[in-house]
């Protein structure tokens, strides 16, 4: 067989040999590119060590001269290998002309300083460049990469200074990338989700940055090995980890060191080819499922989660899995019914943090919101007001020794199990205050079924149960407010937001001393003197109260409209009058009309306007007390804020008083109108208009829970003029001027138009003259206040100014001034939107995505965003007044036509007016629209220069 081989020189063969020898030599004769030459001189030039290279001197044809980790193709550089040698400097800035260069391995070296842009090195496959110190990646680099496969950026702390950077949408262009790894290389923000959308990448590696967000639903079913996402700073990832379960070809996840939530789904057996998982130290809950315990891993982690239930027997090789919510410490060791029961109760209420973490081991009788009776055995789930989200279960039927179960005032959704009323030895059961759907089931006679303010309940009850009621042997406690649209709901002294819930880790407790001058004492203490002289010696004998209020539009003449209470039988009627001190007789009971300022209103009006306080009519609660709606006989709604008797002390006495002490010398119509107040024996109540779409809080973030719609960005920016508006007035409008001290959006109140208010006075303060400041006890809410007033206790006007900064930054961001659950570098919103305001892409990134804000916004929202950070300038001095803040606003909002637009809604009236003097304008029938011009034009000083001329008297301020 060999000899039939002819030789390689046989002549037959001597054609083809000599040419391809001849060409050979050639290209090895050939002279480098010399931009080639230049580029790698430059290399050399930019390292403090280059001798370690051993490329020759005085050479100008690497390629030809076969220079040490360089390689050609032809007379082309066509890759540098020089990783782990120790190299110490800089690259040149130009080294993408290097055009025809497919791979570069600079690796574990001490390379520092910028990156140079790669854009057109469209031949380039693989690069190396982790384990460095380059500090800067330009915003190019990744442009033109078409055949990137590989691209190493780990250990690199890349753009610090502009605190960190996210891949550009450039890179989507490189369609065959497989491997990309940029560990620790300072990414922020969300994942991008067209990294899900690469058909190729099998291996992505993106552990230690300061990524946050959930992971996008586009890596459904992506074709990836390795996905490496742990141990990210500040907090982390969040979300379910349900989206991994489908990447079938997985053989190393690592999610440890995160936020995810959730259970562990049952999918996650799906990953068949799975070797290495980790879910160390995020927020995992429920049961291990079974398919992870069967599944043959080499290596599992489940430590520092809040997992329940019984510990599995796992087929794994290495398994952790301490510092959980198990019932026993064994595996294979079953819980008790009563904890399978009650982990499925958890289960259908989504697993609530605070009971996962007070709900471990294997003795109920121990847990949070239970108690039970002499056997051991759970006779009572007692858990309202406990922000319980999702519906009831079945298991909760397998706990037969239940006699109450107590539920009021969380947001439970979906229908009561019919199992439920297996349980024989139910007494009680309180749903009250929660979204249940029907059908009821039928209950026993025995058990007490409270189930009112559940809107699709709508009062239908099981035919044959006994009558469903609102009190029971027990009323059912005060909680989550369903409609919170009253002032007060967000009062600093009440310590809610505008969703009525406990705000309290950001609230300071608030410490007020009395606002007024012996004057304001006076006008104070003049008019209950008054009142109590005419108190009534018994209920038959009292005089009746009056409440004075706009006419209406519709009204064509200056009459007042009054609503009389009768004390004796309760009922009440409308009347008008022009005259001062005019009296009429209804029939009912005599009613008069009170002295100028005098704004006393008796409890039994208020009882009735409230149907006695009815649950139905609750807006919210809170630290002062219960806020309810209120409606008169010609239906103008009010909103009556009755303070609770346990929380009736001195400092609340002291925000009451300050809050009348306020609002009845000042007036306008983006400060929520104080009405009248109560001081009846122990009642302490204060009376306001009503504000029907509630706080501000509401609409930027519980939107959603309360299924309204997103404000828009040109609403958020008359809201933001509103405030703007209502804040001069108070500064330097007004005939006094005056600090509120605890502006924040829960505080600013919003009309059907959603023209907005600012509420809670609770807390305001004289400000002293020029630019001096007064030194007070600290009272507020972090997040909003300023840092010389959490520091030293002085304040001016710009600590509200620094306040109102963060309400734009909120408007902006759809962030709450101040989250702990965020993380760490973002969880104080002030402080970090200082950080990313002046780069307009993480500025873009940072705004509400309720907004889908268009490119052309972007000039009002750069201008917003400029504002706001002027606002929260850290010098009190660098600070503007919210006179400039009103002519920055006023631009970027429509032209307010007050005589058109507003006259209806405000029935001509002159809300910066005194009330004595509004009244007294009633009583006169004179045109209030313009008595400020009349009668205060000595109160109310001129407009600082610089005001939109196109705004006169009539607006209000």
């Amino acid at each position: 067989m060999v000899r039939q081989h002819r030789s390689f020189m046989e002549p037959h063969h001597q054609n083809l040999v000599f040419p391809l020898l001849l060409s050979l030599l050639a290209v090895g004769f050939s002279a480098t590119d010399p931009n080639d030459v230049k580029i790698l001189n430059l290399f050399k030039q930019g390292l403090k060590n280059a001798e370690l290279l051993k490329w020759p001197e005085n050479d100008a044809d690497p390629c030809g001269s076969n220079w040490p980790h360089v390689f050609c193709d032809g007379n082309r550089v066509g890759q540098i290998q020089v990783q782990n040698m120790g190299l110490i400097g800089t690259l040149p800035q130009n080294l993408n002309q290097l055009s025809m260069l497919t791979d570069l391995g600079l690796q574990k070296n001490k390379f520092t300083g910028t990156l140079p842009s790669f854009r057109g090195l469209s031949k380039l496959r693989k690069a190396y460049l982790d384990f460095n110190g380059f500090d800067t990646i330009p915003g190019d680099f990744f442009d033109g990469l078409d055949s990137l496969e590989v691209l190493a950026l780990d250990s690199n702390n890349l753009n610090a200074s502009t605190r960190g950077w996210m891949f550009p949408t450039q890179l989507q262009n490189s369609a065959q990338l497989r491997n990309l790894s940029c560990m620790s290389c300072n990414l922020v923000g969300p994942l991008p989700s067209f990294l899900g959308e690469f058909s190729s990448l099998e291996n992505l590696k993106l552990s230690g940055n300061s990524l946050t967000g959930e992971i996008p639903t586009s890596f459904a079913n992506k074709f990836l090995q390795s996905l490496w996402l742990n141990n990210q700073i500040g907090g982390g990832l969040t979300g379910p980890i349900d989206v991994v379960t489908t990447m079938s070809p997985l053989t190393s996840l690592w999610l440890h060191g995160n936020q995810f939530t959730g259970k562990i789904p049952d999918s996650i057996g799906n990953l068949t080819n799975l070797k290495d998982l980790n879910l160390n130290g995020n927020k995992l809950v429920g049961l291990i499922p079974n398919s992870l315990a069967d599944m043959p891993l080499d290596k599992l982690d489940l430590n520092n989660n809040m997992l329940m239930g019984p510990i599995p027997k796992f087929k794994v090789n290495t398994t952790a899995f301490n510092s959980n919510a198990f019932c026993q410490t064994t595996p294979e060791v079953p819980c008790s019914p009563q904890v399978m029961a009650l982990i499925e109760f958890l289960d259908g209420v989504n697993y609530p943090s605070h009971l996962v973490s007070a709900w471990s081991g294997n003795e109920p009788c121990k847990w949070l919101g239970l108690s039970c009776g002499s056997g051991a055995e759970v006779n009572i789930i007692n858990l309202p007001n406990f922000n319980l989200n999702g519906s009831l279960s079945p298991a909760v039927a397998k706990l037969g020794s239940l006699t109450q179960i107590r539920l009021q005032n969380n947001n439970l959704i979906g229908t009561v199990p019919q199992n439920w009323t297996s349980l024989t030895n139910l007494a009680m059961l309180d749903l009250s205050g929660n979204n249940i759907s029907p059908p009821l089931p039928k209950f026993s006679s025995t058990v007490n079924l409270v189930i009112d303010s559940n809107p699709l309940l709508n009062g239908n009850q099981p035919e044959g149960s006994p009558p469903a009621t609102g009190t029971g042997n027990n009323p059912p406690s005060a909680g989550t407010p369903k409609n919170p649209s009253s002032p007060g709901t967000g009062s600093s002294s009440n310590g809610t937001d505008a969703s009525g819930k406990s705000s309290q880790k950001s609230n300071l407790v608030l410490v007020v001393a009395p606002v007024a001058s012996v004057a304001v004492v006076a006008l104070l203490v003049i008019p209950l003197s008054v009142y109590c002289c005419k108190k009534r010696k018994d209920t038959s004998e009292a005089p009746s109260s009056v409440v004075i209020h706009p006419r209406d539009p519709s009204d064509s003449d200056n009459t007042v409209k009054i609503v009389v209470a009768n004390n004796t039988n309760g009922s009440t009627s409308t009347m008008t009058g022009s005259g001062s001190g005019s009296r009429h007789s209804s029939g009912m009971g005599e009613s008069h009309v009170i002295d100028a300022g005098n704004l006393i209103i008796s409890v039994q009006v208020l009882r009735n306007v409230t149907k006695n306080f009815a649950p139905e009519n609750e807006l919210g609660r809170g630290g002062f007390g219960v806020v309810y709606k209120g409606e008169l006989d010609d239906g103008t709604k009010i909103a009556v804020k009755r303070m609770e008797a346990g929380v009736i002390t001195n400092k609340a006495l002291d925000e009451f008083q300050s809050e009348i002490a306020v609002l009845s010398k000042v007036r306008h119509r983006h400060l929520v109108s104080l009405l009248g107040y109560s001081i009846e024996d122990n009642e302490r109540i204060l009376v306001y208009e009503y504000m029907p779409q509630g706080a501000l809080s509401k609409h930027l973030f519980h939107w959603k829970s309360f299924k309204l719609e997103p404000l828009s960005w040109k609403r958020r920016l008359n809201i933001a003029l509103d405030v703007a508006r209502g804040m001069e007035y108070l500064h330097s409008l007004a005939h006094q001027s005056f600090i509120h001290r605890d502006l924040k959006s829960s505080n600013i109140l919003l009309g059907d138009d959603f023209k907005a208010k600012v509420s809670d006075f609770g807390l305001v303060k004289l400000a002293p003259d020029g630019a001096k400041s007064v030194v007070t006890r600290l009272a507020g809410t972090f997040g909003y206040l300023a840092p010389e007033y959490a520091v030293t206790g002085k304040i001016t006007t710009k600590v509200d100014v620094f306040s109102f900064g963060v309400v734009l930054m909120e408007l902006l961001t759809g962030l709450t001034a101040l989250d702990e659950d965020r993380p760490e570098e973002s969880q104080y919103l002030a402080a970090w939107f200082w950080r990313i305001k002046s780069d307009k892409e993480k500025l873009m990134a940072a705004i509400d995505p309720a907004l889908d804000v268009k490119e052309e916004t972007f000039e009002s929202i750069s201008i917003i965003s400029d504002l706001a950070g002027h606002c929260t300038a850290r010098e009190p001095n660098q600070r503007p007044d919210m006179g400039y803040a009103v002519n920055v606003l006023s631009p970027l909002v429509e032209k307010w036509k007050p005589f058109d637009d507003d006259t209806e809604e405000y029935s001509g009236i002159d809300y910066s007016l005194p009330l004595n003097q509004m009244v007294k304008g009633w009583q006169e029938g004179k045109d209030l629209s313009y008595m400020a011009l009349e009668d205060s034009k000595d109160s109310i000083p001129a407009r600082p220069v610089g005001f939109a001329e196109s705004f006169t008297s009539a607006d209000g301020r």
